[in-house]
C-alpha cells in the first residue's frame, strides 16, 4: 500500500495534489467539489486589494500543446475574498483539505495591506503571487523578475500575518534559483514554482495576436520540462518546501515533480483536459506507478533524481 500524504509546513495533505491557483478557485462551493474530487489542497484565485474586471475576451485559448490565458488577474477584491475563503472554510473542514489563498499586488504596500485582509479569514496558507507575466504592461516587471524585490515583498507579508507564507515564483528570469534563495532568505515558508511561462499565438489569417493582451502565459504540458528544470534548480538551493506546478497531467508527471524535489504538486491544466476526476486519476496513477517501482512513500522517493 502506497502512503500519499505529505507534509507541508505543518499540515498534512492526505495526498500532493494542489489545485493550482487560477483554476476553479472562485467561490467556496467550487472549492469544496475541488476537495472532493480529490484534491490534497486547493488555491483561490489570486486577490488583489480591489476588485479587477481583467482583460477583454479572448483570453484563453487551446492551442494544440497547452494553454494560453491572460485573464488579467480578474478577481472580487481582497474583502470580497475573505468572505469566500472564509465560507470555503467551513465546507473544507469536514474534508480535511486545506485552502491557500492567492493574493498579488501592484506595489509592496498593496501585497501587505491584502495580506492582512485576507489573514482575517485565516486561510492554512497564504500564496504570494509575484510572477503573473500578463500584467506587465500596468503593473511593470512582476516583482519576481528581481531577488532584491521579490525579497521586500516577501518581508512585507511576513510582517503583517502568521500565516505561513507561499511565494510563487516565474520561470521567466535567468536564475531561479537565486529569486527562490531571496525569498527563502526574507523568510518565505515555502515556494510555488512555477507561473506560466509567456508567450503569444498569431492568427496568421487576421494579421494579429489572437489574445487581446497580444502576449499570456502557457500552461499545460508544453511546460512541464522547464517547470521540473526549475523545481531542480531551486531544490538544489533551498531548505523550505517546494510545491511543483506546470504540466501536471497524469500520475507520471507528477512522480516527476517528485522525484525533482517537491514536496507537493500543482495541479491546473489538467482540468481542463481531464476534468475535476482529474485529481482522482492522478492519484491513482501516481500510486499506481509508485508500487511497480517499489516505492511505498512520497518521502522515499522525493528528489531522487538529485542523487544520480
Amino acid at each position: 500500500m502506497v502512503n500519499l500524504g505529505v507534509d507541508l509546513c505543518g499540515y498534512r495533505l492526505k495526498n500532493p495534489l494542489v489545485l493550482a491557483s487560477g483554476v476553479l478557485g472562485t467561490g467556496p462551493e467550487l472549492l469544496a467539489r475541488v476537495a472532493e474530487a480529490g484534491a490534497g489542497a486547493v488555491t483561490t484565485k489570486s486577490c488583489s486589494l480591489a476588485p479587477r474586471r481583467g482583460h477583454p475576451n479572448p483570453t484563453v485559448l487551446e492551442w494544440g500543446h497547452g494553454l494560453i490565458n491572460a485573464v488579467g488577474l480578474a478577481n472580487p477584491g481582497a474583502e470580497a475574498m475573505a468572505r469566500i475563503i472564509a465560507e470555503a472554510k467551513k465546507l473544507l473542514a469536514p474534508l480535511k483539505t486545506p485552502i491557500i489563498a492567492s493574493i498579488f499586488g501592484s506595489t509592496i504596500e498593496e501585497f501587505a495591506r491584502t495580506a492582512h485582509i485576507i489573514s482575517s479569514a485565516s486561510p492554512d496558507f497564504i500564496e504570494v503571487n509575484i510572477s503573473c507575466p500578463n500584467v506587465e504592461e500596468e503593473f511593470g516587471r512582476p516583482f519576481a523578475a528581481d531577488p532584491e524585490a521579490a525579497a521586500k515583498v516577501t518581508r512585507a507579508v511576513k510582517a503583517v500575518t502568521s500565516i505561513p507564507v507561499i511565494v510563487k515564483l516565474s520561470p521567466n528570469v535567468t536564475d531561479i534559483a537565486e529569486v527562490a534563495c531571496a525569498v527563502e532568505e526574507a523568510g518565505a515558508d515555502a515556494i510555488c514554482a512555477i507561473n506560466t511561462v509567456a508567450g503569444m499565438l498569431i492568427d496568421v489569417y487576421a494579421g494579429r495576436p489572437i489574445l487581446a493582451n497580444r502576449t499570456g502565459g502557457l500552461s499545460g504540458p508544453a511546460i512541464k520540462p522547464i517547470a521540473l528544470r526549475c523545481v531542480y534548480e531551486i531544490t538544489q538551493n533551498v531548505k523550505i518546501p517546494v510545491i511543483g506546478t506546470g504540466g501536471v497531467t497524469t500520475g507520471k508527471d507528477a512522480l516527476e515533480m517528485i522525484m525533482a524535489g517537491a514536496t507537493a504538486v500543482g495541479v491546473g491544466s489538467a482540468v481542463y483536459y481531464r476534468g475535476l476526476q482529474a485529481f482522482n486519476l492522478i492519484q491513482e496513477e501516481l500510486a499506481d506507478l509508485m508500487q511497480k517501482l517499489g516505492y511505498r512513500s512520497i518521502e522515499e522517493v522525493r528528489g531522487i533524481a538529485h542523487r544520480s
